[in-house]
């Protein structure tokens, strides 16, 4: 049996799979296998490495020009490391020159091929034919492992030439890198967040460099470890690049034929650089393994410690989990101490994180205990100040949270006509910053304030497509996600932010890039991870729902949060340990792990985390 391009089987003369360590896989899972139906959705919860590997057979004698496309599609999506199979059904110079890493083409369903691909039908035999494969562009992955959603058709040409000595069929013509249907895609590949550091903000007294998540695609059988350390030292993706640092001096690379990197029984892993203790700091090595063992633990979660090894096996540094966290600031280690939203009376509360009761107590200072009604409040992330949002939108005001706190005069202040065209949710990134976006339809923007106290400044948007309905800054400070509105559609965007570099030009978010391509609508959202958004919203023709999305627009594995009626709002955390809350119809709701969604406060509004 061969494995069918868009993720069923079927059985073909020259093709098939083998299986490596499938009985105990079989064994384990005989239970719950279904009978029929559509395998391509079984997976409902994140896939676990089973230990399965799927590799191609290589062409079979005397196959046909149709045998060796469908052979060759086929390994193409195998386990095969360096795609060797696959070589083999090309000809020994088109094998040579052919680069599948240089890009992967995603197709909604499998590539087809037009047309058949016969040969001859003369009566002279043809030594040559040209297919097209043919599909409807869903992605692609650069040489960088990068996604992107990407639509439009997807023609290609590959040209087979017989070979006049032997009469074998083979590819002598084909564009570079790999085409492959979703489902064989989401098999063949892992998303792994890879780490470097803001380039220009730190976090409190200490000065701590703040992670930023870099989401990647690497293929999850081909060892993945090694992978993703070669993907780190290799620099950020082009995207993220202008607004990251790499802790790695230029050339950094594994010592020559390391592979099979993975924890030793301790949990511990050693990684071999091409480094000489001399070439190292101590505090650049430790934020060097910090980047390393955060972006490992995406693929082994209970990796404690690693260690950095030069060359000749001299140890350049080690570092346990403990000491990364402290040594760099990243949002999803930042578990917030309360939850906070605005009481029946328009007061900001707040409630402990972990609390199993559903009593709320007003924050101090005068957003908590004053008389000024709220409509959106935002608290920073050390829970020290937060903003307020009143007047019907019209007023931002910031203060601390302490009885001695003062309110002052508004901030920022809007003069849109009605309430949803005017001032946001507002958001506070680590670096202590406050970001709003005014929905006036005369005039809209988006604007910072320096630390919460600033005079608001003008972010510049270029190439803006709409209008501005909501904004929430990353917690790292170098991403914020927008939802943008234009002719009554709504869609969701992730743009880079952008300081002032010393031009006078000031801060702009630029490159804006969907996250949500299938999407028309989108009325609430929440950062829930270092690279993830909970959003709500609605695809063309479908329903209001409750899904997580990836920065990057790729499509998570794994469960929705549970159904919710009326979801007018949603609070995540960067920790995803910390329950979701939402305002619903039946005010504030929140959902504990492996619960069910419980009610904490009927006449609750505006529910937030930190940030």
């Amino acid at each position: 049996m061969g494995a069918d391009r868009d993720g069923g089987a079927r059985p073909g003369p020259g093709r098939g799979v083998a299986y490596a360590a499938l009985g105990a896989v079989l064994l384990a899972g005989c239970a719950s296998m279904p009978d029929n139906g559509d395998l391509r959705n079984v997976e409902s919860t994140p896939r676990q490495d089973t230990g399965v590997r799927v590799f191609a057979m290589p062409p079979a004698e005397g196959a046909g020009p149709a045998e060796i496309m469908q052979g060759f599609l086929e390994a193409l999506t195998s386990d095969d490391p360096a795609y060797d199979t696959a070589r083999k059904y090309l000809t020994s110079d088109a094998a040579r020159t052919w680069r599948p890493e240089r890009s992967t083409t995603v197709l909604a369903n499998g590539p087809s091929i037009e047309p058949d691909c016969r040969a001859g039908g003369g009566t002279e035999p043809t030594s040559s034919v040209t297919c097209v494969l043919a599909g409807s562009m869903v992605a692609t992955v650069d040489a960088q492992q990068a996604y992107e959603p990407v639509g439009g058709s997807y023609r290609k040409k590959v040209h087979l030439t017989r070979d006049p000595k032997n009469g074998q069929w083979r590819i002598d013509a084909l564009p570079d890198g790999a085409v492959m249907g979703k489902s064989d895609f989401q098999r063949n590949y892992t998303p792994v967040d890879k780490y470097y550091f803001a380039s220009d903000t730190t976090v409190g007294a200490a000065a701590e460099p703040v992670a930023v998540a870099d989401p990647v695609f690497v293929r999850s059988k081909v060892d993945p470890m090694t992978q993703m350390v070669r993907s780190l030292l290799n620099g950020p993706t082009r995207w993220l690049g202008p607004v990251v640092r790499s802790s790695f001096p230029t050339g950094t690379a594994l010592q020559k034929d390391v592979s099979g990197l993975a924890p030793d029984d301790q949990n511990k892993l050693t990684v071999p650089l091409n480094l000489k203790v001399s070439q190292v700091a101590a505090t650049k090595c430790t934020e060097m393994a910090t980047q390393v063992l955060f972006t490992l633990r995406n693929l082994a979660p209970t990796l404690d410690s690693v260690e950095l090894q030069g060359v000749g096996g001299h140890r350049l540094c080690d570092l346990s989990e403990e000491r990364a966290e402290s040594t760099a600031w990243r949002g999803s280690a930042k578990s917030p101490e309360n939850l906070y939203y605005l009481d029946g009376k328009h007061r900001l509360v707040r409630m402990p994180t972990g609390s199993t009761t559903t009593s709320a107590v007003p924050v101090p200072g005068p957003l908590g205990e004053g008389g000024r009604a709220l409509d959106a409040v935002a608290v920073s992330r050390d829970e020290h100040s937060a903003a307020g949002v009143g007047d019907q939108g019209r007023s931002l005001y910031v203060t601390s949270l302490t009885s001695s706190g003062s309110l002052g005069g508004a901030l920022v202040t809007s003069q849109g006509p009605t309430p949803d065209d005017r001032l946001t949710t507002p958001s506070w990134d680590a670096r202590g910053d406050l970001w709003v976006a005014d929905r006036d339809p005369h005039r809209p923007r988006l604007y910072v304030l320096e630390q919460g106290t600033a005079k608001p400044a003008e972010v510049a948007v270029p190439d803006l497509p709409g209008r501005i309905k909501d904004a929430r800054v990353a917690a790292d400070g170098v991403r914020i996600a927008l939802v943008v509105e234009k002719d009554g559609k709504q869609s969701l965007l992730i743009g880079r932010i952008q300081h002032d570099d010393g031009t006078g030009q000031g801060t702009s978010v630029v490159e804006l890039r969907s996250a949500a391509p299938d999407l028309e609508q989108v009325s609430a959202l929440s950062w829930a991870g270092d690279s993830r958004l909970l959003v709500v919203g609605r695809e063309q023709g479908g329903v209001l729902q409750m899904r997580y999305v990836q920065v990057d627009g790729s499509t998570l594995d794994g469960p929705a949060p549970g159904a919710l009626t009326g979801v007018k709002l949603i609070a995540a955390s960067e920790d995803t340990r910390v329950p979701l809350v939402a305002y619903s119809e039946d005010g504030i709701v929140r959902l504990p792990s492996g619960a069910q969604w419980q009610k904490v406060d009927k006449d609750g509004t505006a529910p937030v985390y930190p940030g």
